[in-house]
């Protein structure tokens, strides 16, 4: 090779070089970019839904609003925040009883209207931690199902918490959460007032431990402790300790097998008088080419003063979407339920077929049949169709046959 031609190759090699060393390195995000160049979101639902009651109530009948505005702005140091409003109006007459409207001749629709911050906080993300202070949602499990702690998304007025909360996730396979409650802000709006919510709030102190490991073929495994301090109705204070195990197995190429068992205690904290009730849920089904058939059994203890309750849930999505036990009753509560869930003509179908009866004395709660219909067009845009259909039994003469219709359309950038 001659020195003509290794001169040229080195001199190349020498610029190539050179120019990676000097080249311009991507500046920082300033504060004011991080402010200025976050992301918009929006959403609203439209939603008529009718209650009609086997009592002297009158028929209720409600068309609603919710709208959000918010913002989340880009990173700065490992530090963002986030700021979203929300809006609920009725639309035409108030034939319902909003739970602050006055209207208690009529059914209740738990939407009363109301504009608030829905959520608002700061949060700093470094070394595998997200760490969040303010107004915020809190959930462990997927939507809807957040049986301890959750937004209750189904309402128009979303739960949220006032709060400062964590996520690690720096051990394998493991995510920690931790969560410190100073406020629940409640789906009844500030015109309420019954039970431990003042001014439609809840002031509580309240810790949140959960705990949730991946890294077992066979089923996830969480465990968790939440800790409730009521501070204007001490008697009511709780502790929750629980573990649960659920996950799926494959059978063929196209049928799996999916199960789940949980456990949990609950009693007295602090100032709370409750005498220790416990919780239990088995499920077993099968998925094939996208449909799922699955059987269930939950059973929330009550003695007849005491019963295992879950104040800080999404309870809608539980025991029936009529809404009959989003309090616990104090006989408690089992409720075997059969699941069917896929897609019709790209809708996806849900029904569930529910027994009662309470765990106290054996009496029989009445049955229903829930069926949900809904298609999302394009990601943005989802219609449905809702059925509830609850119907009492003379032996357990606190509720009555409840018939609920929901139709909704939803829009979401």
């Amino acid at each position: 090779m001659s020195s003509s031609l290794l001169r040229h190759l080195f001199g190349a090699l020498i610029l190539s070089g050179s120019s990676f060393l000097i080249a311009p390195v991507q500046a920082e995000t300033t504060f004011l970019e991080a402010l200025t160049t976050g992301k918009f979101n929006f959403s609203a639902r439209a939603r008529y839904e009718s209650v009609d009651q086997d009592n002297t109530l009158e028929q209720a009948d409600a068309f609603t609003l919710r709208t959000t505005l918010g913002y989340q702005t880009a990173q700065f140091k490992g530090f963002a925040a986030y700021l979203e409003l929300e809006d609920v109006s009725h639309i035409g007459g108030e034939q319902f009883n909003s739970t602050s409207n006055g209207k208690t001749g009529y059914s209740v629709i738990a939407d009363p209207d109301g504009t608030e911050l829905n959520q608002g906080y700061v949060s700093f993300q470094a070394m595998e931690t997200l760490f969040k202070y303010g107004r915020q949602n809190i959930t462990y499990r997927d939507a809807p199902f957040h049986r301890f702690v959750g937004n209750v998304l189904w309402r128009q007025n979303h739960q949220t918490f006032d709060a400062f909360t964590l996520q690690n996730t720096s051990l394998p396979d493991t995510t920690l959460h931790y969560g410190y409650i100073h406020n629940v802000n409640t789906i009844n709006g500030e015109d309420f007032d019954g039970g431990i919510t003042k001014n439609g709030n809840i002031d509580l102190h309240g810790h949140l431990i959960n705990l949730q490991y991946t890294g077992w073929s066979v089923a996830k495994l969480e465990g968790y402790g939440y800790f409730l301090d009521y501070q204007d109705v001490e008697s009511r204070s709780s502790k929750t300790l629980g573990v649960r195990l659920s996950g799926s197995r494959p059978l063929s190429e196209s049928l799996s097998l999916v199960y789940t068992l949980e456990y949990a205690s609950q009693d007295g904290f602090r100032g709370g008088n409750m005498a220790r009730q416990n919780y239990g849920l088995a499920e077993l089904g099968g998925k094939y080419q996208g449909w799922l058939v699955k059987l269930s059994h939950e059973v929330q203890q009550g003695d007849g003063q005491f019963s295992f309750t879950t104040p800080l849930g999404t309870n809608h999505a539980f025991q029936g979407w009529a809404d009959q036990f989003l309090t616990t009753p104090v006989q408690g509560l089992k409720d075997t339920y059969v699941t069917l869930a896929g897609s019709v003509l790209g809708a996806k179908l849900v029904m569930v077929y529910h027994d009662f009866e309470t765990d106290f004395a054996s009496l029989d709660a009445g049955n229903e049949l829930n069926v949900l219909l809904e298609k999302t067009i394009a990601s943005h845009y989802t219609i449905g169709l809702k059925y509830a259909d609850y119907r009492a039994d003379k032996t357990f003469a606190s509720r009555v046959d409840t018939e609920k219709i929901w139709l909704y359309g939803m829009v979401k950038f």
